[in-house]
């Protein structure tokens, strides 16, 4: 040891380098390693020799320096296992976070650099040259290898979280004050970071992907000590917080539910206190999350688009060769453009199966769920006021709402969203029945209440994440929510009011892209209608609001039936310019090759459509049979059933009558149009409400698109593929019967009426 501290006793000339870091690396079984025995011996000595604490700081920043140069693809263990078997003595971990490099650096592009611990924590599978080392050639690579190379990518990066947990748990437990710095640490690493989410990240000015993401799982294993079932240390998480000079930067953040004046309002107060362990861990986990893992996925969500646009451009690009055939020196600089093309989608394919190797993790998803579980149940005892979940939330959440709440950064609500969206399109094995209680509460709360949120895609996302829920699993399981969206308490009493309540407030979502927005949410919407539609608790339900809330339930179907008359018109719109297109071009055959250029973009724009809007007429038809099968009553308001009737007539004019041969196209089926189906269920639409005399005058009195002639040819389509029963054939004959009887009586009372005399006419103009 004299030799390490005081090397000039033993006639050894000082190198500038640290002399205990090559014994530190070596195994501590070697004959020259440190053994476990002359490093507790060196530990005992600290306090009586003041060189040893320096020189074992000293070796630390030097092992951090040449680290700093390695990727996982060099020999990085020898410095993983020097720096876990030094910081299992608390005083040299509490000596090594007193290093002047330990927090040093502010610069978010060399911060895993810099700083002491930095280098440890940016080794991943995620680096550059790493990912072409799992993934070279990918284009080439069949599924089997990927599937192997990322379940390598897997058990590296567990082993890798493993380790480093373990480093920072022994410093953590040092002392006191190294606690605190390495808080500061992980403060520091999260506050220069911001720019991670941005619109536009250069990659050259934040922190890279594999740090970042060892943060997050770092902290998530920080968590778990105090993440229990049944939620016991919840109220140790204060938040209080955030008046206490948080580590934490969020000013700047975007707000839940307040402007900037607001925010800086209330961040500028100031209460005395220290906040307690727990409290600082959880704070900083969401924040990782933020800017960490769930950077990760919108990254590989961007990067899956990116990597079809270029597959796109170098597709077209290749289709160019034969211009430059005869050309060899045009020909070379063709090919070299066209490598590089192909030499940045490898690299791109490599970076996107790396951060699905890393993120497809069972494990550490699992411990991040466990995670996010404990931010929502703390956001619903925020809003609610309740000791939830010992005290239960009742609907609608209090109408003022808590400073704290509003001035929260949307990232607490957004990172829920994507992490359990992520979840549930990739990877919903691993949400339990148990687990999905609080998700579905908080879904339905703020879909319900949602004053309580500004951000309307945050909202549209509630939607996705209990759609997503409903989706069947492979193997043809039930989706991973149906079940608790049928049998939990709280989703019978409150869903369906919410569901609706936001289908109404879609209409008008305050984004630039607001029209085309509602329809996916309620495309949404109706799936998770459906999903639980067999369920007589929720039909009850509806019925309810139709006898209980008389407006609401009269704005619903208004905007129901809007919808069909829209997406009916689009969709049959889009096949009239198909149909009229695709004539053109067969009979074209000397069409100038400028026009039948744009015949086929025109086609192409009409064939989008029509896919997009047939799907929704598809959905919103089905809603409506649904409805009207339940509430044939509610259906036939005064209030609605004018509307309602003289929307079917109109699109079964367009689907039986003298224009219906301009909807022929080829191949309809790939467009999801199946007219024969969709006229079966117009009919039965019909069929639900024949029996209210209301509705049969109302079908009567539509001037505009009843006619007798359409009802006589559905009946005769219906009949020739078997479309109906003989006894739904029968019923259909006595509807007609029932309409022109109704016609006729009109207009025999208005011929009874008479002309009205002109002297009548004569007052009413005075």
């Amino acid at each position: 040891m004299f030799a390490i501290t005081m090397p000039e006793m033993f006639g050894i000339e000082p190198s500038g380098q640290s002399p205990l870091k090559p014994y530190l690396l070596l195994d501590p079984e070697d004959d020259k390693g440190v053994d476990f025995e002359l490093l507790s011996e060196a530990v005992k000595r600290f306090e009586e020799d003041e060189n040893i604490k320096p020189a074992f700081i000293a070796a630390v920043e030097e092992m951090s320096k040449d680290l700093a140069a390695m990727t996982i693809n060099d020999d990085y263990k020898p410095y993983v296992t020097a720096l876990r078997n030094l910081v299992r003595h608390a005083v040299v971990g509490a000596a090594i976070t007193e290093s002047s490099l330990f927090n040093e650096s502010r610069q978010a592009a060399t911060f895993e650099k810099d700083t002491l611990l930095g280098p440890w924590f940016r080794l991943s599978p995620l680096q550059g040259a790493v990912t072409m080392t799992y993934f070279s050639s990918p284009k080439t690579r069949d599924q089997g290898y990927i599937l192997n190379a990322q379940r390598s990518q897997r058990m590296m990066q567990q082993m890798l979280s493993s380790d480093l947990f373990d480093i920072i748990n022994h410093l953590i437990r040092a002392s006191k004050d190294a606690r605190e710095r390495v808080l500061d640490w992980f403060a520091a690493a999260l506050n220069i970071n911001h720019k991670r989410r941005a619109m536009q990240v250069d990659p050259n000015t934040v922190s890279s992907d594999g740090f970042m993401f060892n943060l997050t799982t770092c902290l998530d294993q920080l968590c778990e000590p105090f993440m229990d079932a049944n939620f016991t240390k919840i109220d140790r998480i204060d938040a209080g917080y955030l008046h206490r000079n948080p580590r934490v930067e969020m000013k700047d953040e975007t707000k839940i539910n307040a402007d900037q004046h607001a925010s800086d309002a209330f961040y500028a107060k100031k209460v005395d206190g220290t906040s307690n362990f727990i409290t600082e861990i959880f704070f900083l986990t969401v924040a990782a999350h933020h800017y960490g893992s769930e950077s990760l996925t919108s990254k590989l969500d961007q990067l899956e688009k990116d990597l079809r646009h270029l597959e796109n451009t170098i597709n077209k690009f290749e289709q160019e060769r034969h211009k430059w055939s005869n050309n060899p020196m045009q020909l070379r600089v063709f090919e070299q453009a066209l490598k590089k093309y192909k030499d940045k989608l490898d690299l791109g394919l490599a970076l996107k199966y790396s951060l699905q190797g890393v993120l497809f993790d069972d494990q550490w998803q699992a411990r991040s769920m466990l995670f996010m579980r404990y931010v929502i149940v703390f956001l619903l005892r925020l809003v609610s006021g309740k000791n939830f979940p010992k005290e239960p939330i009742q609907l609608p959440l209090p109408a003022e709402q808590q400073e704290v709440w509003k001035c929260l950064p949307e990232y607490f609500v957004d990172d829920i969203v994507s992490n359990f969206k992520f979840i549930m399109w990739c990877m919903p094995q691993i949400i339990t029945a148990t687990q999905g209680d609080e998700l579905v509460m908080l879904c339905i709360a703020f879909l319900e209440s949602t004053s309580y949120i500004k951000n309307p895609y945050l909202k549209a996302g509630l939607v996705s994440i209990l759609f997503r829920g409903t989706w069947p699993r492979p193997g043809g399981a039930r989706g991973v929510l149906v079940d608790l969206l049928n049998s939990m308490p709280f989703a019978n009493e409150y869903l369906l009011h919410a569901l609706m309540k936001f289908y109404i407030e879609a209409e008008h979502t305050g984004t630039h892209t607001q029209f085309f927005d509602k329809f996916n949410i309620r495309f949404e919407i109706f799936q998770i209608i459906k999903c639980i539609w067999p369920n007589t608790l929720y039909r009850a339900k509806l019925s309810n609001q139709a006898k209980r809330n008389l407006d609401f339930f009269v704005r619903f179907v208004n905007l129901l039936l809007n919808d069909v008359t829209f997406v009916l018109d689009e969709s049959f719109g889009a096949f009239i310019t198909i149909h009229k297109t695709q004539t053109e071009l067969r009979n074209g055959a000397g069409m100038d090759p400028t026009v039948r250029q744009q015949k086929e973009e025109q086609l192409a724009s009409a064939q989008r459509n029509a896919k997009s809007y047939m799907q929704l007429t598809n959905e919103t038809v089905a809603m409506l049979k649904l409805f009207t099968e339940a509430l044939a009553d509610s259906f036939t308001m005064p209030e609605i059933v004018q509307r309602l009737a003289d929307m079917l007539d109109y699109n079964l004019d367009a689907m039986v009558g003298p224009k219906s041969s301009s909807l022929r196209v080829d191949n309809l089926q790939e467009y999801g149009f199946n007219p024969r189906a969709l006229l079966s269920e117009l009919v039965d639409v019909y069929l639900n409400l024949m029996s209210k005399e209301n509705f049969i005058v109302a079908v009567a009195r539509d001037g505009r698109s009843y006619k007798p002639a359409n009802f006589e040819k559905a009946a005769e389509i219906l009949r020739k593929w078997s479309l109906k029963s003989p006894e739904e054939l029968r019923r259909w004959e006595q509807l007609q019967r029932r309409v022109r009887e109704a016609k006729e009586a009109d207009e025999q009372a208005e011929e009874d009426l008479g002309e009205v005399p002109d002297e009548f006419l004569g007052m009413f103009w005075e």
